[in-house]
C-alpha cells in the first residue's frame, strides 16, 4: 500500500517521531515531500534502476528520501555516516549515484566529496548548505507533492566491506510492480505475518538509519501503515523513556543494547512503564544465552529473533518460546531451505558443523563490480544456493545454531568490521613490518578490534609506536574500525605459502591452547 494512501486517511498521524525532541512528520507531509524529491529526480533524467545516495545522521529527512527513491524506481544507498571522505567518495562513484542528499552535520565528510564522486549531478543538503550544494528544502520546493504518473518500486543498495578490502554493494533485482503492490516486499509479510504490524504499531527503531535492519524494518513498517519512532543515537535510559513516552508496540534491538540496558541499575531500569511493549525483535549477532535470558525474566517472553544478512538470501527466525525450548538457537528458515554443507559442498546431517547456505531457485544477490565475491557466495554445485560465510549446524528439529564465522569478521556491538580493510591502512605505515587485525572479547560490545603488529626491523615495539599507530589508523579510517588496542610479536605466524594464521593469533585471546598450524 502506497503512503499516498496513509497521507488521504489519516493525513495528520505521525509516520516518524524524532525521538529526543518528539519532532514529527505527518503521512500527509512525507507523503508530499516524497513526491517532490521523486519529481526531482525525474527531472535529472533518473528512471528505473538508476541510483540516490544519503549521507545523513538519523533525521526526519530520512524518511522523506528513502520513500522518494524507492517510489520513483531509484536504488537508493545509505551510506554510514561515520566514514571518511574518501571512504564516503568512493561508494558514492561505485554504485553510480547520480544525486546526493547529504546533512549540514556532517559537512566536515561531505566537503570533499566532489573530487571523488564526479557522477554526481546534483548536491542537496539539509540545513545550511556548504558551497556546490543546494539547499534540501529549496530544490524540493520547485516540484510538485503529487505522485508521479507511474511509481515503480525501488530498492536498497548497500555496501557491506569484504574481507578484501574495499567496500562492496549489495544488489538485489528490482521488484517488477508499483510501489502500491506492496506484496511484492518480501519483508512485509514477516513484520504483517510474523509480528502484526499495522496502522496501531509504534515501532521504536534504536539505531542508525544507515545499517540495513533499521532502514528496512523502518521502510517496510510504514508500508504497513505503522508509525516509526526514531532514536538519534541508542542510549540504554533513553531507550526505556521511549517504550513508556510514546507508548511503543515493537521494537528492534542487537545484543549489545541487550546488555546495556542490563547493566543499568535496578531503580533506574524499574521506573519506566513498560506495559504497552508486545514485540522485541533482535538480530545482527547471537545473543548470549544468559543475556537473553535475563531479558526475558524482564520483558517477560517477548523476545523474537532472526537471522539473515542484506543480501536476503535467507532467513531464519525463533519465537519467544521456541527459543526457551532450544537455548541458543536463531531459529528455523522463514526464507530459503536451510543446508550445512562440508568443504566439497555436501550436505551434513543434524549436529554436524559446516557452512551455512540458504537455497533459493535462483541467486537473488549480487556484488556491484565484483563477479569474484559474487561467485565465492554461491554453492560450488548448485548455483541458487550462496552462503554469507557462517558456520554452524542444524539440530534434528530443524534449528539452526551459529558457531563460528568462516571469515574472521568481527562483529562489535552489532556491527560488522572487516580486518582486512585495517591491515591494509596500518600496514603502508614505515615503521611496520607485518599486522593482523582480530576480534578480542569485550563484555560490552561482544567483540572489539586489536591489531597484533610486527614492527619493522630496528624499530622499537613501546607505548610510543602504538600511539602512532592508533593516530594513523584514525587518519586513515573511520573511528568505529580503528584498533581499541595494539600489541606486538618479533613474527607473526605465516605459513609458507604467505598466508597468516590468523586462527594461532586469535585463539590466543579467546582462551584457546589447542591450536595448530594444519
Amino acid at each position: 500500500m502506497a503512503i499516498s494512501i496513509y497521507g488521504r486517511e489519516m493525513p495528520d498521524t505521525p509516520a516518524a517521531i524524532a525521538a529526543s525532541t518528539g519532532e514529527s512528520i505527518s503521512w500527509a507531509a512525507l507523503d508530499r515531500r516524497s513526491n517532490q524529491l521523486a519529481h526531482l529526480c525525474h527531472s535529472l533524467g533518473l528512471r528505473r534502476g538508476d541510483h540516490i545516495a544519503i549521507l545523513m545522521e538519523n533525521h526526519l529527512a530520512y524518511f522523506e528520501v528513502m520513500w522518494g527513491a524507492l517510489r520513483s524506481g531509484l536504488y537508493l544507498t545509505t551510506i554510514n555516516r561515520y566514514l571518511t571522505t574518501e571512504e564516503t567518495g568512493y561508494i558514492l562513484d561505485d554504485c553510480g549515484a547520480q544525486l546526493l542528499v547529504a546533512s549540514a552535520a556532517l559537512s566536515d565528510v561531505a566537503s570533499g566529496l566532489a573530487e571523488h564522486a564526479p557522477g554526481v549531478r546534483r548536491w542537496l543538503m539539509v540545513g545550511e548548505p556548504l558551497e556546490g550544494y543546494e539547499r534540501y528544502d529549496e530544490a524540493l520546493a520547485q516540484h510538485p507533492g503529487t505522485p508521479l504518473p507511474e511509481q515503480p518500486a525501488g530498492g536498497m543498495m548497500l555496501y557491506s566491506s569484504g574481507t578484501t578490502g574495499r567496500p562492496k554493494g549489495i544488489k538485489r533485482a528490482l521488484p517488477e510492480c508499483s510501489i502500491e503492490d506492496a506484496d511484492a516486499f518480501p519483508v512485509r509479510s514477516l513484520l504483517r505475518d510474523l509480528w502484526q504490524f499495522d496502522r496501531n504499531t509504534v515501532y521504536l527503531s534504536p539505531a542508525p538509519m544507515y545499517h540495513s535492519a533499521p532502514a528496512g524494518f523502518s521502510f517496510t513498517a510504514q508500508l504497513l501503515g505503522s508509525t516509526v519512532v526514531m532514536m538519534e543515537r541508542f542510549d540504554a535510559l533513553h531507550a526505556l523513556e521511549c517504550i513508556e513516552r510514546y507508548s511503543i508496540t515493537h521494537s528492534q534491538w542487537v545484543p549489545t543494547m541487550f546488555s546495556r540496558m542490563l547493566k543499568l541499575p535496578t531503580a533506574d531500569r524499574a521506573q519506566f512503564d513498560l506495559s504497552s511493549h508486545e514485540v522485541a525483535i533482535h538480530a545482527a549477532a547471537p545473543c548470549p544465552v544468559k543475556v537473553k535470558e535475563q531479558m526475558m525474566q524482564w520483558w517477560g517472553p517477548i523476545l523474537h529473533e532472526y537471522y539473515g544478512g542484506t543480501e536476503l538470501n535467507g532467513l531464519t527466525y525463533v519465537g519467544p518460546q521456541d527459543w526457551l525450548n532450544h537455548p541458543g538457537t536463531v531459529g528455523r528458515a522463514r526464507l530459503g531451505v536451510l543446508h550445512i554443507c562440508d568443504d566439497d559442498g555436501k550436505d551434513l546431517p543434524p549436529g554436524e558443523i559446516g557452512l551455512v547456505y540458504f537455497e533459493q531457485e535462483e541467486m537473488p544477490f549480487r556484488y556491484h563490480n565484483d563477479p569474484e565475491k559474487t561467485k565465492e557466495a554461491q554453492h560450488p554445485l548448485h548455483p541458487g544456493w550462496s552462503a554469507l560465510g557462517d558456520v554452524g549446524y542444524l539440530d534434528e528439529d530443524g534449528f539452526l545454531y551459529l558457531t563460528d564465522r568462516a571469515t574472521f569478521m568481527i562483529i562489535s556491538g552489532g556491527v560488522n568490521i572487516y580486518p582486512q580493510e585495517i591491515e591494509d591502512a596500518l600496514v603502508l605505515h614505515p615503521k611496520v613490518a607485518d599486522v593482523a587485525v582480530i576480534g578480542v572479547p569485550n563484555e560490552d560490545m561482544g567483540e572489539e578490534v586489536k591489531a597484533v603488529v610486527q614492527p619493522a626491523s630496528g624499530v622499537d615495539s613501546n607505548d610510543a609506536l602504538a600511539d602512532e599507530l592508533m593516530a594513523y589508523a584514525r587518519e586513515h579510517l573511520a573511528h568505529y574500525k580503528c584498533p581499541r588496542s595494539i600489541d606486538f610479536e618479533a613474527a607473526l605466524p605465516r605459513l609458507p605459502t604467505g598466508k597468516l594464521y590468523k586462527r594461532l593469533l586469535k585463539d590466543r585471546y579467546w582462551g584457546k591452547t589447542d591450536s595448530r598450524i594444519v
